[in-house]
């Protein structure tokens, strides 16, 4: 079971985790969070329908990674024939995301908070003991999946991976190469993930 999740009888899934392995999970997913940023209405908590109604950004991220997680509805407005093409897709990209960004941000980071938090009571639960299996719910292992996922991307993008043929050439990089540890990660994350979305198939 080490560094792969298995199926759990009745549904879920199941992974041994180290300390250290603990530690780099948690830090990214932190990290993560502090990427995606607060919800929009962080500054007005006692409204609750402030964060309901509020509405996104319609320009996307400048930040690559963010771009990555949020990208355009539409392809590229660019890459259309004609000015007025592009236009119009950039108003459609631009008011899809008016609309939808704040909730996938949400949603990214409820995935991200339930990594932390599962891992949190799993440290807690193995004090000591240089780590632990930790037990996950179906919904728990969705969320980890999303979670995940969200890690690759963000990963993927700051060492500039947009195909296979760039995968490949991170397994051929020296072990002196700044972005070897970055890659390792993005590596094993990967492995998690495939084994995740392994149980939770029928």
């Amino acid at each position: 079971m080490p560094g792969t999740f298995e199926p759990l009888p009745g549904g879920g899934a199941a992974v041994a985790l180290d300390d250290v392995e603990i530690s780099i999970i948690r830090s990214l997913a932190v990290q993560l969070l502090e990427l995606i940023g607060p919800g929009p209405a962080e500054d007005a908590p006692d409204d609750p329908l402030a964060e309901l109604f509020a509405e996104g950004p319609s320009e996307p991220p400048s930040d690559p990674v963010l771009k990555r997680l949020f990208p355009d509805a539409y392809s590229d407005p660019e890459q259309h024939a004609t000015p007025r093409d592009a236009e119009e897709r950039r108003a459609y990209s631009a008011e899809f995301r008016r609309y939808t960004e704040n909730d996938l941000r949400a949603g990214k980071r409820d995935n991200a908070l339930a990594v932390i938090r599962s891992l949190d009571a799993l440290a807690s639960a193995s004090a000591g003991e240089g780590g632990a299996v930790l037990k996950l719910s179906v919904a728990e292992s969705q969320q980890w999946l999303g979670a995940l996922n969200d890690l690759r991307l963000a990963i993927g993008s700051r060492l500039e991976i947009t195909d296979e043929d760039d995968t490949d050439l991170l397994y051929r990089l020296p072990d002196e190469d700044p972005r070897k540890p970055m890659v390792m990660a993005y590596l094993w994350l990967g492995g998690l993930q495939e084994t995740l979305v392994g149980t939770l198939m029928p």
